[in-house]
């Protein structure tokens, strides 16, 4: 049998993906998979060759090069991004093949023919936090460039990578940085650094042989590179001037909403056996909601560090510099296990959330228990339409003048405007809102992703277009949800934005894909679940969807969205199930939603009740005048559904006695007489 063989060493690793893969491929397959087999032809390999490298693996849109040392996997990387530019130059821009670059030196573990460890984690990390046609490197590789590879990269300070223990230290070369080099760096005829005896010229073998002398000569070369080390330490960050605090255009280091700490439960069994159990909680909460992008959650040593310790809210705010803390107890008896958690606002001490969680311990294990709570109280706390942190934050930006929100209360303001979906003047000062988000910060991966959600609603339903403009077009919302991913590719909401993008046209199967993205990442954001679910299951995936919207449902508890409830109602309703379908849309009926009345007019005539359908008629018309036959099935039919379930619709509302087409006069009437939210 083949026998794998695993060894450690130093390496330089370099990580490459394509930008906006899934765009490119989706508006042209063959042609992009040619174009990109060609540029890995003609520009990539020949300079892994020149430079030393070695290549691990390739993915569809990735690879990962390995090299025997930082500047020849750095000078590499600038030779293939100059070329790439130099190739897109006349490319129209949203047809250019760009690459993002992460280069990081560290241990790395061999094994077989692939490689793993920290090494290549950390420049993965690193490749995400690329621009497009940019390179990132890590302070360790900047320091090994001294000397060899003068390039002008600018200092990002230390960042916290995900899934990295400590922080790294990033540098940044651009895009304007890399054009505007006047030649690509080659690598001079040096030595290799592992061929000892070349260091040193052609001083005489047996001189080198000489015990002595060869103590001395590694004596003499420790003190150098303390040398060097301490003077690019003092010497060269030290100078005044000399690195900048950050890279304009660059993904910040940090989420832009509020801080969250995670406390240590305490463990009220009496039983300090049991403090396992209540540990574990709380760190399976911290991991639960770090998938949570807009949230900075505290790292599990920071906050254990106050396990049994007395501290007032306020004061431990302000240690943590954290604007939220979750804190919580655990209790086990025969039988049950009992969790409480709360969440506290450290600026005003106050309670903003609790809840308490009851298990019995019979039919499933402590681990399935512990990690079904935690995601419940993720679910509830962190998720950023649903969740008590973003309410509470919401509800502190309305005191604040709209020149004065923050991208991060922009956002915000976007997902509740998009939840109530069908309000004019919110849906309108949130696409103003995020407009100039976008425009001020246009590397905010969510504030593209909203936007899209705004758009597509706004599309879909006209809620608050006013009078000049001519509705939205789809390469809008497309546009703006690529950009979304080519930000974040690793970003729920991102993918999240390209699902609701291609809902517009109705790609099911790509809406799937981008589904199973979202909730691979973050398989508990009950908002992902339910609006996925929904649209999904209208497009035609009707018992994938309905799952989704389920679990949704469950996880949200009472602040799911009624209309979530829509989908088993219209699963019901498909399937000639139409008593079990008017028992759910009675559920989630509203007076005031027009679209919960009209349920009622084309699904009661199915049950021979069609004069309490008619009898909804002239609220559901004072509701929405411009509401008939035609429209309903023009809605439905943007909405995805099929002919079959249009057509049943259809014919009860006729039955209903639903007007054919809507009335020029009475919509006159009615948009003289109509509220301004309902414009």
């Amino acid at each position: 049998m083949h026998q794998m063989h695993q060894q450690r060493r130093l390496a330089a690793i370099l990580v490459a993906d394509v930008v906006g893969y899934s765009r490119l491929i989706g508006q042209d397959e063959s042609r992009t998979l040619r174009r990109i087999k060609a540029v890995r032809r003609e520009v990539v390999d020949p300079n892994i060759a020149e430079y030393r490298g070695r290549v691990v693996k390739t993915t569809g849109d990735g690879i990962l090069i390995e090299y025997p040392s930082a500047v020849e996997a750095v000078g590499c990387a600038v030779a293939i991004q100059r070329t790439m530019a130099e190739r897109n130059a006349e490319m129209p821009v949203d047809q250019r093949i760009e690459l993002r670059v992460g280069v990081h030196e560290g241990d790395i573990v061999v094994d077989d023919q692939d490689i793993f460890g920290d090494g290549v984690n950390v420049a993965a990390r690193l490749e995400a936090l690329s621009e497009p046609a940019g390179i990132c490197i890590s302070g360790r590789v900047y320091e090994d460039l001294a000397g060899r590879l003068e390039l002008p990269f600018e200092d990002r300070g230390e960042q916290q990578l995900k899934n990295i223990a400590r922080p790294v230290r990033i540098f940044s070369l651009g895009r304007e940085a890399i054009t505007g080099l006047t030649a690509v760096p080659r690598l001079q005829d040096e030595p290799h650094p592992t061929d000892f005896s070349q260091w040193f010229g052609t001083a005489p073998s047996a001189w080198l042989r000489t015990r002595s002398v060869r103590w001395a000569v590694v004596l003499v070369a420790a003190l150098s590179v303390t040398g060097v080390v301490v003077w690019q330490s003092t010497g060269r960050h030290g100078a005044p001037g000399q690195v900048r605090a950050g890279l304009a255009g660059a993904p910040p280091a940090q989420p832009r909403g509020p801080t969250l700490a995670v406390l240590p439960f305490d463990n009220l069994s009496g039983d300090p056996n049991q403090e396992f159990y209540s540990d574990g909680i709380s760190e399976e909460l911290i991991t639960v909601l770090s998938r949570f992008d807009q949230l900075r959650v505290l790292a599990r040593n920071t906050t254990f560090a106050y396990k049994k310790k007395t501290v007032e809210m306020q004061e431990l705010g302000r240690q943590l510099q954290a604007q939220y803390v979750i804190e919580g107890s655990f209790r086990r008896v025969p039988d049950q296990i009992s969790v409480t958690a709360q969440l506290i606002d450290t600026r005003t001490g106050t309670h903003v959330w609790a809840q308490s969680y009851e298990r019995p311990t019979t039919s499933t294990s402590l681990l399935s228990i512990q990690n079904d709570i935690a995601q419940h109280i993720g679910a509830a706390v962190g998720d950023i339409r649903t969740g008590a942190v973003a309410k509470a934050e919401l509800e502190r930006a309305r005191a604040k003048p709209a020149a004065e929100l923050s991208s991060y209360e922009c956002v915000l303001q976007g997902y509740q405007a998009s939840a109530a979906q069908s309000a004019a003047e919110p849906m309108r000062r949130a696409r103003a809102c995020l407009e100039a988000t976008v425009k001020r910060d246009p590397t905010y991966a969510e504030a593209w992703a909203i936007l899209t959600r705004v758009l597509q609603i706004q599309h879909s339903w006209g809620t608050g277009l006013d009078d000049n403009d001519k509705g939205i077009d789809v390469p809008r919302i497309l546009e703006a949800a690529n950009r979304a991913v080519e930000l974040a590719p690793e970003n729920a909401v991102a993918h999240f934005a390209l699902f609701f993008a291609y809902s517009v046209t109705c790609q099911t199967e790509r809406m799937r894909v981008e589904t199973d993205r979202v909730l691979a990442i973050n398989p508990n954001d009950a908002n992902a679940l339910g609006l996925m679910g929904s649209l999904l299951a209208y497009a035609g995936d009707w018992d994938y969807g309905r799952k989704l919207a389920e679990k949704g449902l469950a996880l949200a508890g009472p602040a799911a969205p009624s209309w979530w409830w829509w989908v088993v109602a219209k699963d019901y309703y498909r399937k000639g199930e139409y008593a079990k379908a008017l028992e759910v849309f009675q559920r989630s009926y509203s007076e005031q939603n027009w679209l919960d009345r009209l349920h009622l007019v084309y699904t009661l005539p199915h049950l021979g009740r069609i004069d309490e359908a008619r009898a909804q008629i002239p609220a559901l018309m004072k509701l929405k005048p411009d509401i008939s036959v035609r429209e309903a099935d023009r809605l439905y039919a943007l909405w995805c559904f099929d002919a079959d379930f249009r057509d049943r619709m259809v014919k009860a509302l006729r039955l209903a006695g639903l007007p054919e087409e809507a009335d020029a006069n009475r919509l006159r009437q009615g948009d003289a007489t109509a509220p301004q939210s309902q414009r």
